[in-house]
């Protein structure tokens, strides 16, 4: 048998390869889904297919409401540059800016590919004294009332109005994270997830620095 095997070009390698193939044939595929932060993971079954969750709801209004959320946030960042000289301010600013004007494209996006639309769509008020803007608002977001504020304001004023009003917005985006994996069946898209949880953490450490900032400033003029 082994003259029979080196006689002929290849036979040893073949047979072996052989022998490997049938023996990872034989074995039975193993399929582990990863544990949650701290959790172990655990071994499922072979059979076991991958499968997308169902889109949520709620991942869609969180997605259509954070863009709104995220704009406004960029409107206030741009009003930095004529308002200020306040090089630590400015400075934030840009990066704030920056980095919600990315996520706004990625949730475009992801809206885009489900086949969902970018804006959420606003009950008719009419009739019921209310105006549209009013009901629009997502957590955290500064009123018109504030707005306007924010854009007469010069100098320290501005710095004091910008402070508390991106860290009153800032807290919003906090809360709007916590309401959606409170919800049954959200937050299981696993970009979602993942964008939701950077979100949460970067925020998080843009309110302490902006709480350090805000005791350099001088409160408001009554």
């Amino acid at each position: 048998m082994l003259c029979g095997l080196l006689c002929v070009p290849g036979g040893v390698a073949n047979f072996f390869s052989s022998a490997a193939q049938a023996q990872q044939s034989n074995q039975t595929p193993i399929v582990v889904q990863p544990g949650a932060p701290g959790q172990p993971s655990k071994r499922l079954p072979s059979s076991t297919t991958a499968k997308l969750p169902p889109r949520s709801y709620a991942e869609v209004e969180f997605m259509q409401g954070m863009i709104m959320h995220h704009a406004q946030a960029v409107e206030m960042t741009a009003l930095i540059a004529s308002h200020t000289r306040n090089k630590d301010l400015r400075l934030l600013g840009d990066r704030i800016s920056s980095s919600q004007t990315d996520e706004i494209k990625f949730m475009k996006r992801w809206l885009t590919a489900r086949g969902e639309p970018i804006s959420m769509a606003m009950p008719d008020m009419q009739g019921m004294g209310m105006p549209h803007h009013s009901m629009a608002l997502m957590p955290g977001m500064l009123t018109s009332e504030q707005m306007d504020a924010l854009r007469k304001a010069r100098g320290d004023e501005f710095d004091h109005l910008f402070l508390t009003g991106m860290i009153q917005h800032h807290n919003g985006a906090l809360t709007m994270v916590k309401d959606l994996f409170d919800t049954a069946g959200a937050g299981q898209d696993a970009e979602l997830f993942d964008f939701a949880t950077d979100a949460d953490n970067s925020q998080r450490a843009e309110i302490r620095i902006m709480q350090t900032m805000l005791k350099k400033v001088p409160e408001e003029k009554q």
